[in-house]
């Protein structure tokens, strides 16, 4: 697992739950719109600053963003991280369907 793909992923379904557009972000985020696919497809890392200005563009908390891909790399690694978002709310910012919640793991002894 590669840190910028599990943030581009995540980016991504964010951006197409929302029904918007690579050029509406990157407008909204001020970065072009071919560097912001690539950063979506894992293939560039985004500076802090421009993460922040992609999460500004999609009205989603940059918090929210880093808590989902630690969820992704938790589950990947089999380990228990506790939640310190309300689910409910977790999901409200994803944009996640119908209460979907993220399965969680016991840690490994």
């Amino acid at each position: 697992m590669l840190l910028r793909v599990e943030i581009g992923d995540a980016l991504r379904s964010v951006r197409r739950r929302q029904g918007r557009t690579l050029r509406d972000v990157s407008m909204g985020a001020s970065v072009s719109l071919g560097y912001l696919s690539e950063i979506e497809r894992g293939q560039k890392e985004a500076s802090s600053e421009l993460l922040s200005a992609i999460c500004e563009a999609l009205d989603l908390p940059l918090s929210a963003l880093l808590s989902s891909v630690s969820d992704r790399f938790a589950l990947e690694e089999g380990v228990e991280i506790p939640d310190t978002i309300p689910q409910e709310l977790s999901d409200k910012i994803l944009g996640r369907p119908g209460g979907y919640s993220m399965p969680r793991l016991a840690a490994k002894p």
